[in-house]
């Protein structure tokens, strides 16, 4: 009798060979989807892998200096407004007046390198938005030893060029690292680490592939599923349930390329409304702008894709675990109700993360006081506008199929672990979890058939608890806690 307390105290026993013969059924299944698929990609990274060569490519760096002149960095000391005819600002061509009754903003900065406090002239953009104060890092032009430079008189020396950040980001950086790993533990590490492994894809991958003419849609698509497959399994483990996820963001990322790809060529985003579009045409015959802004479509969404598929993955197994006896259509169900939320919320997401990304924009074409529809379809914000829709559609769409996939899966390896005892010895035993037929979700008599099966598991499971073999055997219903702590008193 003893003996059978020990066992049945525990609770659960190991997977038997009808649960393990289960689950490696479906891990079969969904390698035999995702190992083809993977070899595939694998094998069009290696068609589409760049040459890594520059040929042809007409760029002027602004950060090359020509002979004698460097870029320094310093400390400023002080700030003073000056008439601009102490030297020209920046902007304004040597030699040439600057404009009668302004003034420009001087900062003497001490050089990083050491020796006397320069006077740099800072750029009147920089002067109106921002300004410069005491202790600013700053990077400046140094023309001081350009040849001709003492033959220039009236002519600044010393240009400021940009902000030194790079004590407050790399404090940024390290205090997310710590959150992360913080509240996320080993898995937050990992999917750091997985994030430095999708900056070498892209950054070696998939940018050199755009600047050399490769087919922009498959890059998109081939570069992404590696990142995808990279991120997940790092970040969350060989299993199922992450398995699961990979399917239903390869399903959505290929429902937002063929979107992009028809939204691109049907709404001529030709690029044309950006400076920077511009300078890349005037820079190789082989880069396509419309192909970089369909692998931007196409990157953009990668991240909230990868977030709802693994978060809805996560739903469908945590609610089997609480409710093992859930038909597969009630356990999609329950499940796509935290998805509609999700969809919701994420919509949301990706509609104010691009405006504030686009937030200049906004504002120089509010300015504009055009009309709304016009604004919507201009050169400026047509590309924002189609890139909220199409990564939306494709995320909304990857929900209900990740949903569908995980359900599938895990209804094929339905089979937990139950203590009961057994005749006479009081070991735990493995049974199936009772089940409702989808088709007779609406069956009254269904429900209740489901329901006993739930009593009569629960009161099979009090049996095993101690003292309760004796009830079990009897027919008397289990102990309640008031009754215990009155036999005990």
């Amino acid at each position: 009798m003893g003996s059978g307390h020990s066992h049945a105290s525990t609770g659960h026993s190991e997977p038997t060979a009808e649960a393990i013969a289960a689950r490696r059924k479906a891990n079969r299944i969904l390698a035999a989807i995702l190992v083809p698929l993977t070899l595939l990609t694998l094998a069009g990274m290696a068609m589409l892998w760049p040459s890594g060569s520059k040929e042809g490519i007409s760029l002027a760096s602004p950060y090359s200096a020509a002979p004698g002149v460097s870029f320094d960095t310093g400390k400023i000391q002080s700030v003073v407004e000056e008439s601009c005819t102490q030297g020209s600002p920046a902007g304004v061509p040597s030699g040439q007046p600057a404009p009668q009754g302004s003034d420009c903003m001087f900062a003497f900065t001490q050089p990083d390198q050491g020796g006397s406090p320069v006077k740099v002239v800072i750029n009147p953009e920089v002067a109106k938005s921002h300004g410069v104060k005491p202790g600013d890092q700053i990077r400046y032009l140094n023309l001081s030893n350009a040849p001709g430079a003492a033959a220039s008189q009236g002519s600044p020396a010393y240009i400021f060029v940009d902000f030194v950040r790079t004590l407050p980001i790399v404090m940024l950086a390290l205090l997310y690292a710590l959150v992360v790993i913080t509240v996320a533990r080993w898995r937050g590490l990992r999917a750091l680490l997985g994030l430095v492994g999708a900056y070498f894809v892209l950054a070696g991958f998939m940018l050199p592939g755009l600047v050399e003419g490769k087919p922009p849609l498959l890059l998109a698509l081939v570069g992404s599923t590696v990142i995808m497959i990279g991120v997940l399994y790092f970040a969350h483990g060989f299993s199922a349930r992450t398995s699961t996820a990979l399917l239903g963001t390869m399903f959505g990322l290929g429902i937002t390329a063929l979107l992009a790809a028809w939204a691109t060529d049907a709404a001529n985003l030709a690029g044309v409304g950006s400076h920077d579009a511009t300078t890349l045409i005037n820079t190789s015959a082989n880069i396509s702008i419309s192909g970089v802004i369909l692998c931007g479509l196409i990157i953009s969404g990668l991240g909230v894709l990868n977030d709802v598929t693994i978060t809805q993955s996560s739903a469908v197994w945590e609610l089997y675990e609480l409710a093992p006896g859930t038909s597969a259509r009630k356990l999609f169900t329950s499940a796509m109700r935290i998805g509609r939320d999700h969809i919701a919320s994420t919509v949301y997401t990706i509609a104010f993360a691009y405006a504030g990304a686009a937030l200049p924009i906004l504002i120089i074409v509010m300015l504009y006081n055009r009309p709304l529809g016009d604004t919507l379809t201009s050169a400026e914000l047509s590309e924002e506008v189609i890139r909220t829709l199409v990564g939306s559609i494709g995320l909304v769409l990857a929900i209900p199929m990740t949903t569908l996939i995980a359900v599938l899966v895990v209804k094929a390896t339905g089979v937990r672990p139950v203590a009961r005892p057994d005749a006479g010895s009081g070991d735990a035993v493995e049974r199936r979890a009772p089940e409702i037929n989808p088709d007779d979700v609406g069956d009254t008599g269904a429900l209740s058939a489901a329901a006993e099966a739930g009593r009569s598991r629960r009161a099979t499971l009090a049996g095993a608890r101690p003292g309760g073999p004796e009830n079990a055997g009897s027919g008397a219903a289990p102990e309640t806690r008031r009754g215990r702590r009155a036999d005990r008193n």
